[in-house]
């Protein structure tokens, strides 16, 4: 059976590492990116089963990805689980209103991402 595809985008690398490293030893295959431009050409070429997206971006906010991800047919489907230190109510509002399946926020519990994660994939 083919390995799930999570695609994780975040400009903080070490967070990055550390998500890849528990994704992976849950057996997922996990696509990395650094930033909105990079991130939504990755969504696209890849089709990943689910993205982890921070909000605070370069290039492309995640905001910006998630709608363009979410209002496109193709893409629509995939699960997006926003991860952000924007932890007011017009934030999370604001995911809502772009699409995002969940908002999470940072500092986050690992097993509650694995969590989730598992959830929206099972």
């Amino acid at each position: 059976m083919e390995k799930r595809k999570i695609l994780v985008v975040d400009d903080e690398v070490d967070l990055v590492k550390t998500i890849q490293f528990s994704l992976e030893l849950e057996g997922y295959k996990v696509l990395v990116s650094y930033n909105g431009e990079d991130a939504l050409s990755q969504a696209r070429k890849e089709h990943p089963d689910l993205i982890l997206l921070d909000i605070m971006l370069p290039k492309l906010d995640g905001y910006k990805v998630c709608r363009l991800l979410k209002f496109d047919e193709q893409y629509k489907h995939i699960p997006i689980l926003m991860m952000t230190a924007k932890t007011q109510e017009k934030d999370k509002l604001m995911g809502k209103e772009t699409g995002a399946d969940e908002y999470i926020t940072k500092p986050f519990d690992m097993e509650g991402l694995l969590e989730k994660v598992k959830k929206y994939l099972s």
